[in-house]
Order: C-alpha cells, then sequence, then structure tokens
C-alpha cells in the first residue's frame, strides 16, 4: 500500500510543480501532443496511486488493485489531457476585421454630426468594437444603424436602420 501511496504523492506533487513552474516542467513531460502534458500524466500517477491503494485497502489483492489503479489513472489521465488540449486550442473567436462588418447592426454612442465623424459600437466575434462613423446627415447617440461602407480600418459609413 506505502508503494501506491509514494505513487499518487509523487502525481500530487508533479501537479503542484507544474503549477507552480508552468511552461518549464510541462515541456519536460510531452510526448503525445497536447494529450499528454504535464497535467495529464500528474493526474494519472494521482488517481493510480490513491486507487490502487484504496482498491489494494479493500480487497488486498494486489493484481485487482493495479487494475483497478490503471483503470482510474486512465480516465482521470486522459479527461485532464482532454480538457487540458481543449483549453490550450482556445475557443472560436476570431480578429475583429472592420472588412467583414459590412451590413451589420451598430449603435451610436457619439453623435454623428452632419459634416463630420461621430462613433458607433458594434458587437463583432464576441468583441465590442468602437469605431468612427460618418452619416448622410446627422443621428444622434442612441440611434441604432446599419453599416453601409468601410472607409478605413477605424472608421465606417452608417445608415440608420429601418
Amino acid at each position: 500500500m506505502t508503494a501506491f501511496l509514494i505513487i499518487g504523492a509523487l502525481g500530487v506533487l508533479l501537479l503542484l510543480a507544474s503549477l507552480i513552474l508552468g511552461d518549464v516542467l510541462d515541456g519536460m513531460f510531452e510526448f503525445g501532443g497536447d494529450l499528454v502534458s504535464g497535467s495529464a500524466l500528474a493526474g494519472f500517477l494521482g488517481a493510480f496511486g490513491f486507487a490502487g491503494a484504496l482498491a489494494l485497502d479493500a480487497t488486498d489483492s494486489f493484481a485487482a488493485a493495479v487494475g483497478i489503479g490503471l483503470v482510474a489513472g486512465l480516465v482521470i489521465g486522459g479527461g485532464v489531457g482532454l480538457v487540458s488540449s481543449r483549453l490550450q486550442r482556445g475557443g472560436d473567436e476570431a480578429n475583429v476585421r472592420t472588412a467583414d462588418l459590412v451590413g451589420r447592426d451598430a449603435t451610436v454612442v457619439g453623435a454623428i454630426p452632419a459634416e463630420g465623424y461621430g462613433e458607433v459600437t458594434i458587437v463583432a466575434s464576441g468583441h465590442i468594437t468602437k469605431l468612427n462613423a460618418r452619416a448622410p446627415g446627422g443621428l444622434s447617440a442612441g440611434t441604432p444603424v446599419t453599416i453601409t461602407a468601410v472607409l478605413s480600418a477605424t472608421s465606417v459609413t452608417v445608415a440608420p436602420r429601418s
């Protein structure tokens, strides 16, 4: 039972070390892509050790303890590796490109004078973006608008939403 507890403790120590030292240790334990990372190895060792110790105490069978420890280690380690790789991959957010905003709805936040620029905001790809805006005729703050053209990377032409 002591060997299983030592293996479980090594898993916990490896997890703490990977949390504290981060990328320094993580590169040492990558040998299968993102799925087999330092945190996945730590999860496997911790689950194998502690589940094996519990099984050995309950059954007094070393073979059953190793089997149960392996199953628990593979499930926990695989789950940690899968979650870790998905988190590292990131979400599906995209960079906001002004050219992609034509036809999208926005809101005037800084009044647009008849012969000048005001400001509009738009939520694009989960980001609130503020742009300079021109309009044919003046528009007051709070007016819902549609982006009709792109003038530059930071300015657009808008029209009142109908």
